[in-house]
């Protein structure tokens, strides 16, 4: 299945597999792979969903994926047929790529989707006369209705059925080719090159040595360049030297060629009369994409989807944390303390905790999205954030990721796969861990609250404190500026790609539609990053209790919950007694720990930031999400796990902390410089296990733990020796 971008692809692809999808990746690229597996008529089908493309002109090894997978020239094995979808309603540009489609030789079926909207359009298309003069099969669906649907299965199977068997592409012709006469010419003199070099069969069918021909520096070029060596190269020039004497200049004639063809048989086969609902669209348009008005409603739309999110994420993740720490109390009241409790309370529970935590929010947002999607308001909403992430060297499709990443990174950066273009969608996920989410607040908090003075300003309307929250909350946001714009001009550097976007009609969003693609992302986040996540959760636990010697601990433990279960005042000595002496245990543990060892063995890459060993242990322990820090500093300090960032003991507790030699170890300029690094490291492994999940590869998330823990260290040494002279 092939198609433009917002044609209803996707919502095709799942109505005909059934959501009985595999996903994966196609070797060696980061573009998803789609694969349902269905029974039509008795007959077992592969369907496999290729990404959404604009031609079959490749100048990526991403963009390649489509023309390696419709002509068989890479390990993907060459599909039997191919389903053509268009935009019933935007013909004359979804047939640019169709035009090219039927020329790889393949049997096609096109599908004309979204043909209620078409219809009510005012547009009127005779498919009987389209059919015949594309020589292939035509079906009109509407996907979000679930119509056509049975009628598209049917003409596949027919077509494959009967063809008796799979076909072999021609290398001296190229399907059904509108192209003109003199580049046709050429096309067979440059495969007797390829058949003199010996290149496959599959690499010098026609279809390739005419994209190697008409898209010059482009991916195919290379790919035969390659195989036949620069004899082909030399070929190419020639080739197009003829044509240009000819006035057939590449690139361009293709475009003309292909667009003169696609407007004659438009003239034929379709009619368009205006309506209401254009109208009404037309009219909606002039308030909502108002270049000054519609700026600001587009504002308040955002501001109302995250708030929204916000409000009920927040209820919902604290019930799933309350519900596992129910699961945790039943766990432990069934079992003596010991390793396996351990293990299953601190380790498993939490780790799936860590997990499940961002379902709502995950949910929520791609709910939010498919609305916005399927009513036709996301296209406006890129459109006026354009100009405004245009200063990043990014689309308007940037904004609505990064400001999700203020809640959290984790749903931001899988609201990424709204970019189409790569370049853009990878700068995007790199910086999104850069806004400031909402589990680097308790560290503020914390740190704010304790030792930044409470100096009041403008008769008591703006203090100190709140400048310096404001500050830390938008660090993140003002430094991926200079590191978007680095990104785009290094690692991910070429002309800037054309933000092509089409304004759809507004209509009602099909909710079915909507929660399918919420149901995917969920499952798709819990299935393949929530397994990493997990395991890290569990490693990082193991880290911090072993090795020592436990049996104290749990002694401890046994006798605490069995005063507690006798009904012992919770303020009594005994108690309170123990208690102490089971957090002083705590303490000893995670400082003999595996965690505990390398904190103290790295204190002298974090001393110049102003921070002894238990503040490393502490950033070390909150790797898998920011807020632990909290937790292990409380246990450090022989206060316990269960403190806050509000509890006057662990302030009083910190502001007491000394060096050996005496010396406070916190003050402001080591408050400032712990929050610094904060706000600019990639202290979250559900971040990074995303990261490896959108990308398929373990390249991204290690550049980005690296690129932003070089970040934070510079900028927190700069902090506290800036800090410490003033």
């Amino acid at each position: 299945m092939i198609g433009n971008p917002n044609t209803g692809k996707s919502t095709l692809f799942n109505g005909l597999s059934g959501m009985r999808v595999r996903t994966g990746n196609y070797p060696g690229v980061t573009v998803e792979q789609r694969i349902g597996r269905v029974q039509w008529d008795g007959h077992d089908i592969e369907l496999s969903d290729l990404p959404g493309t604009y031609s079959l002109s490749p100048k990526s090894p991403d963009e390649m994926v489509a023309v390696q997978v419709l002509t068989g020239c890479s390990e993907e094995p060459r599909p039997d047929l191919i389903i053509c979808i268009c935009n019933a309603a935007a013909l004359e540009r979804n047939l640019y790529l169709a035009t090219q489609v039927l020329e790889v030789g393949l049997p096609v079926v096109l599908c004309l989707n979204m043909w209620d909207s078409a219809k009510s359009s005012g547009v009127r298309v005779d498919l009987s006369a389209l059919s015949q003069k594309l020589g292939v099969p035509v079906v009109p669906t509407s996907a979000s209705r679930r119509e056509g649907l049975a009628e598209l299965k049917h003409a596949v199977v027919h077509e494959l059925t009967a063809r008796g068997g799979p076909v072999q592409l021609a290398s001296d012709s190229f399907g059904h080719s509108l192209l003109s006469a003199p580049i046709q010419e050429e096309v067979s003199r440059l495969g007797a090159v390829l058949q003199a070099a010996n290149v496959s069969q599959e690499k010098r069918c026609g279809f390739l040595i005419a994209r190697s021909l008409l898209d010059p520096g482009g991916s195919v070029e290379l790919m035969l360049t390659e195989a036949a060596g620069q004899n082909y190269l030399v070929a190419l020039q020639e080739s197009r030297r003829k044509l240009s004497e000819q006035h057939l200049e590449i690139p361009a004639t293709e475009a003309s060629q292909r667009y003169h063809y696609i407007g004659e048989l438009l003239a034929n086969v379709q009619t368009r009369t205006p309506n209401s609902r254009t109208r009404l669209t037309d009219r909606i348009d002039s308030v909502l994409t108002h270049r000054f008005f519609g700026f600001l409603i587009c504002l308040a739309v955002l501001l109302m989807v995250f708030s929204t999110i916000n409000w009920f994420s927040a209820p919902l993740s604290d019930g799933v944390e309350s519900m596992l720490g129910w699961i945790s109390d039943q766990v432990s009241s069934s079992m003596s303390p010991g390793p396996l409790r351990s293990l299953l309370t601190e380790g498993v529970i939490n780790g799936v905790g860590s997990v499940i935590v961002f379902l709502p929010q995950i949910c929520l947002l791609f709910l939010f999205i498919g609305l916005l999607e399927d009513c036709g308001y996301m296209a406006r909403a890129a459109f006026m954030m354009d100009r405004f992430m245009g200063i990043l060297g990014l689309s308007g499709r940037s904004f609505l990721p990064l400001m999700s990443s203020f809640a959290c990174a984790v749903p931001g950066i899988m609201a990424t796969r709204v970019i189409d273009d790569r370049r853009d969608r990878f700068v995007t996920i790199l910086i999104a861990p850069l806004m400031s989410c909402s589990a680097r607040l308790p560290v503020y908090v914390l740190m704010i609250y304790t030792f930044i003075p409470d100096t009041q300003f403008f008769g008591g309307w703006l203090s100190l404190q709140a400048l310096v929250l404001f500050g830390m909350s938008t660090l993140g946001l003002v430094v991926a500026i200079p590191v978007a714009i680095i990104l785009r001009r290094t690692l991910f550097r070429g002309e800037p790609s054309p933000f092509l976007l089409e304004l759809p009609d507004y209509r009602v969003p099909s909710i079915r539609v909507v929660l399918e693609r919420v149901w995917e992302s969920g499952q798709s986040f819990v299935a393949r990053a929530g397994t990493l996540i997990f395991a890290t959760s569990v490693l990082v636990w193991a880290g911090g209790s072993f090795p020592g010697d436990q049996r104290e601990r749990y002694e401890l433990t046994a006798k605490l919950e069995a005063l507690e279960a006798s009904g012992a005042d919770p303020e009594s000595e005994e108690i309170t007694g123990l208690t102490e002496k089971l957090n002083q245990v705590n303490g000893d543990l995670l400082r003999g720990s595996v965690l505990g060892r390398i904190g103290q063995s790295i204190e002298p890459i974090f001393k110049p930031l102003g921070w002894d060993w238990r503040i490393g242990v502490g950033v070390l322990a909150s790797f898998p999400a920011r807020e632990v820090v909290i937790a292990t500093l409380g246990t450090i300090y022989s206060l316990g796990g269960d403190v806050s960032e509000e509890d006057e003991g662990l302030r009083g507790t910190l502001m007491a902390a000394t060096w050996p030699d005496g010396s406070p170890v916190f003050s402001i300029p080591v408050a400032l410089s712990i929050m610094v690094f904060f706000a600019l490291c990639a202290q979250c492994v559900s971040t990074l296990m995303v990261i490896r999940r959108e990308t398929n590869s373990w390249r991204w998330p290690v550049f980005s733990f690296v690129y932003m823990t070089a970040l934070a260290w510079i900028g927190a040494f700069l902090t506290y020796q800036i800090g410490i002279r003033m």
